[in-house]
């Protein structure tokens, strides 16, 4: 079993994987740091579990449209005022909400 150090949200973690995965895990690893940047940028310091969660959830509501055809929704640029904060924080929650009613 191989061990691969990547950085999420500016630390380190390692994470084990069957030899030959590393860069697999790494390429994984990007996409997810790239989801929980953009969370980041859009509802700012929320602490690290919450923006996991929403990358998470971000992907696995990606993953889903992915699989039926629908393009995922994307969230306009991250915002610059206290209204732009607030609106982002309500898009996110609408597609958290969303995600939920189709587990539910």
């Amino acid at each position: 079993m191989a061990t691969v150090t990547v950085e999420i949200n500016g630390r380190p973690y390692a994470v084990g994987c069957a030899d030959g995965q590393e860069e697999r895990v790494k390429q994984l690893a990007a996409q997810f740091a790239g989801h929980v940047s953009s969370v980041a940028a859009e509802v700012g310091h929320v602490g690290e579990l919450r923006l996991f969660l929403m990358a998470g959830l971000i992907l696995a509501d990606e993953l889903q449209e992915a699989r039926s055809g629908e393009a995922p929704a994307r969230p306009a640029e991250a915002p610059s005022t206290d209204a732009g904060v607030a609106e982002a924080l309500n898009a996110v929650a609408a597609r958290i909400e969303k995600i939920a009613q189709t587990i539910t």
